[in-house]
């Protein structure tokens, strides 16, 4: 059975933050559900793009996910201490499986209360609230993934797709997109 991800998209998203994640994780067979924070299924990014989501978070709250993803961007200050989110984070970390997050998305973490004793790595806009995250592009401790940016949007999508199904799949598929680094 393959794995199943979670990826929130709240209205001000990063564009590439969200999009890098659902295309190479559907490239690796895994099911990617992608939600809104309402019945609105149109979200719009910070740039102005419009990714319809599958679904509503509050229809899916429930389900167990091997992964729930958070992208960054704008937007993320509108549902800072966001009470489903939050709930959510916890009970995915309290499950043992994967939470991601990039960009200014780790400051859910903090709002959940999941970032004590936690390395990892933020937007250096947030990095004041956040102020021991680690100056590196991708730091993955234990089931948490976190990542600095728009520009690290690629590496994160490939360290999911090795979390999530294993890591000759996302050495074929960095080779597949001419990814230049070594995985």
């Amino acid at each position: 059975m393959p794995a199943r991800a979670l990826i929130i998209l709240h209205p001000g998203f990063e564009d590439i933050e969200a999009v890098s994640p659902i295309d190479l994780l559907t490239r690796a067979k895994v099911e990617v559900v992608a939600v809104a924070l309402d019945d609105r299924r149109r979200v719009p990014s910070r740039s102005g793009l419009t990714v319809l989501a599958t679904h509503a978070l509050t229809e899916l709250i429930d389900e167990p996910f091997d992964a729930v993803i958070l992208p960054g961007g704008p937007g993320i200050m509108q549902i800072r201490r966001h009470p489903l989110i939050c709930d959510l984070l916890r009970v995915q970390f309290a499950a043992g499986r994967l939470i991601a997050c990039i960009c200014a998305a780790p400051l859910l973490l903090l709002d959940a209360g999941l970032h004590t004793d936690l390395r990892y790595t933020c937007h250096p806009s947030v990095s004041n609230e956040l102020d021991a995250a680690l100056d590196a592009p991708v730091v993955r401790d234990g089931m948490i993934l976190t990542a600095r940016g728009a520009g690290t949007a690629i590496p994160f999508a490939l360290e999911l797709v090795s979390q999530l199904s294993d890591h000759s799949t996302a050495i074929a598929i960095a080779k597949s997109i001419c990814w230049p680094d070594e995985l």
